[in-house]
């Protein structure tokens, strides 16, 4: 099997050999006679049913090949050559996470089973087996013992980890059959298989249902994320005028607004797998730098609302030092112990839920500015910011510790 998942280095690759002045014949020779493996490439299996976010299945396979690496995608009825390359073989009757599809691709010789009914759904193989490997995906029907053995055949559990470290949780990856009546279903796993399983109670408890369906309208409407996050961003700075102004209540209205996008941008470009680099920068971005700035605005503006502090200049000092002084908390924990510090322990993400970051901080300014008190509400923050920073403090000092005894691993690694 492994010489079928080679070709061999035609002359262009040996002119490039040639062409280096300190190259000698037999050294040149060698070159051009050395084997490389060959790229694969990947075929869709049968049709799409029905489509999930606004897409076919077969476009979300595209998608997820192209992320993966696979460039070269094609229908196999269209082109059922697989000519020398290594075949990627998938179904579009199934709906793939994202992580399967990968691993896929970084496992030659790879089987990939259906849990439920033991149909083969996917494959991994040399171009000399993709046409027998086909015939048995088109069939739909559960793999003939031994028909191939030289395959390994997995379920899905066994191909790809149940833990997701970008993503802060432990799931495992989901295999689904598409059909018109699963969509649904499947809609609502591949949403919450999109969100991290380590954040804020807001984003956690609050904004997945109404975040789904927010999604769902901008993925039928073709609103891209990076649409939504300059929404996003828009609502940024109205809610900092209206602070400023000393309008609260208007203020909150737009800050949770903008709250709420920042949820649907994120799973708007899991879902319809069209995340960006720069989506990715403009997002988090916006997400690192305004909190600060709301925070400044909101104690210029109870002076604007004739309920001025009359610590100013200290309420700052921890609002503003302590914000940054957490996230170099973060970034510092991350280089020494190489994971985040909210995935550490199972209390370090809990109090991920309520630690001093922006929507903790305006669930207390939401709850007194309701009973008329503002001023209170900014000062409730400031003592949280500053109790935060001493637990993140406690938090570092302990895995110092800890690490004394052996690596500092996250409780949800496997």
């Amino acid at each position: 099997m492994t010489d079928s998942l080679t070709d061999t280095v035609t002359s262009g690759a040996a002119t490039s050999a040639a062409d280096t002045p300190d190259a000698s014949p037999g050294e040149s020779q060698a070159i051009e006679n050395r084997t490389v493996p060959a790229l694969p490439q990947a075929a869709i299996i049968g049709d799409s049913p029905a489509d999930i976010w606004g897409m076919s299945s077969v476009e979300r396979l595209r998608r997820q090949l192209v992320r993966a690496g696979v460039t070269a995608v094609r229908s196999w009825s269209e082109a059922p050559d697989p000519g020398t390359a290594p075949q990627i073989l998938l179904r579009a009757d199934f709906v793939f996470d994202e992580v399967l599809v990968r691993d896929l691709v970084r496992a030659p010789g790879t089987l990939l089973l259906d849990p439920v009914s033991g149909e083969a759904v996917a494959a991994h193989v040399d171009a000399e087996n993709a046409p027998a490997v086909a015939l048995v995906l088109l069939s739909g029907q559960a793999l003939p013992e031994g028909q191939f053995p030289a395959l390994r055949t997995v379920r899905p559990g066994e191909l790809s980890s149940d833990y997701n470290n970008a993503l802060r949780k432990k799931e495992p990856p989901f295999l689904l059959r598409l059909t018109p009546e699963t969509v649904p279903a499947i809609e609502r796993r591949t949403f919450d298989g999109s969100y991290k399983g380590v954040t804020d109670l807001v984003t956690k408890y609050v904004w997945p249902r109404p975040a789904q369906a927010a999604t769902k309208w901008c993925a039928l409407n073709a609103v891209t994320p990076n649409q939504v996050t300059t929404a996003s961003a828009a609502l940024v700075v109205l809610a900092f005028l209206s602070f400023w102004m000393g309008w609260f209540v208007i203020g909150l209205l737009f800050a949770w607004g903008m709250t709420f996008l920042d949820t649907v941008d994120g799973k708007l470009a899991r879902v319809t797998l069209t995340s960006s680099k720069w989506g990715n920068v403009f997002d988090h971005g916006i997400d690192l730098v305004h909190p600060p700035f709301w925070w400044w605005a909101w104690v210029v503006g109870l002076g604007a609302a004739g309920m001025p502090l009359g610590n100013e200049p200290l309420v700052l000092a921890i609002l503003v030092g302590g914000y940054v002084a957490q996230r170099l908390q973060e970034g510092l924990f991350l280089a020494l112990f190489k994971i985040e510090i909210h995935i550490w322990r199972r209390f370090d993400s809990q109090f991920r839920l309520v630690t001093a970051r922006r929507n903790p901080n305006l669930l207390l300014l939401t709850a007194f500015t309701l009973f008329g008190r503002p001023d209170l509400g900014m000062l409730a923050v400031t003592v949280w910011t500053a109790a935060s920073f001493l637990v993140h403090t406690a938090q570092i000092l302990q895995a110092f510790e800890a690490k004394r005894h052996g690596p500092v691993r996250s409780w949800l690694a496997p």
